[in-house]
């Protein structure tokens, strides 16, 4: 079930468990604060791209009343990985992982099949910094496999009219991410920039957006992930689930 190179780790959720290969890509807190942000209502059916080791999907299960969870992801090793950890929690009639091209997703899932959508997308754009294409790091960090554009054009295709989108990124890419959202008429909602320290600039951004929605956004309080270094902040131990 585990392999000797990967360890199992604790979600402190309902007694969930996660794969994870350190030589490939562990998942990180920009993955559990979507989980977070992102709501899927009682019987509705949510979609994570880019789901990498399942993390998202199976932290939304654990957190909300939907219907079914499914995931996406185009490395075959980590949709093993999450299907492994899916099959180890028995949860496997709520959770499906699908190997595949987010490229693709419309094709495979259907158009207008899904509530919710949530991605935490390659952020980086370019070929600073990368050595190889194909390696597990170089495909979760930068768009050598989808770009922003694919991701949301594929949500689009995807959601059913008035289904909500949820991402996380970088918010240096806002601009691009607001005109594109626009272009495929998923209208940017909810905003909340998250800060590593209540004196720092915001690396993160959280956006819900409302496939067909109107022209009108809620731009929340900030998110501190740290009080002092190696000290979370008490909103992201609640997220967490350490205080529970």
């Amino acid at each position: 079930m585990i392999n000797s190179n990967e360890r199992l780790d604790d979600l402190h959720r309902n007694g969930y468990f996660l794969i994870q290969d350190p030589q490939k890509f562990c998942f990180g807190i920009d993955a559990v604060l979507l989980s977070d942000y992102a709501k899927v209502k009682r019987g509705e059916n949510a979609l994570d791209l880019c789901t990498g080791n399942g993390i998202i999907p199976i932290l939304l299960e654990a957190k909300n009343n939907g219907n079914h969870y499914s995931g996406i992801e185009i490395q075959p090793e980590c949709a093993d990985m999450a299907k492994r950890s899916v099959a180890y929690n028995d949860i496997e009639d709520k959770v499906s992982i699908v190997e595949g091209d987010v490229c693709n997703a419309s094709d495979i899932f259907g158009r207008e099949s899904m509530d919710v959508i949530t991605v935490n997308p390659p952020y980086m754009i370019g070929q600073h910094g990368i050595k190889n294409d194909d390696d597990a790091k170089t495909i979760a960090r930068h768009e050598v496999k989808c770009t922003l554009d694919d991701i949301v054009r594929e949500s689009a295709k995807i959601l059913k009219n008035g289904g909500r989108f949820y991402m996380v990124h970088r918010p240096f890419r806002l601009v691009e991410i607001f005109a594109t959202m626009a272009r495929y008429h998923i209208e940017p909602k909810r905003m909340r920039l998250v800060h590593p320290y209540v004196d720092k600039e915001p690396n993160m951004v959280l956006i819900e957006g409302l496939k067909g929605g109107k022209s009108r956004i809620t731009i929340e309080k900030p998110l501190v992930v740290y009080k002092e270094q190696n000290e979370y902040t008490d909103e992201i131990y609640r997220i967490y689930g350490y205080d529970e």
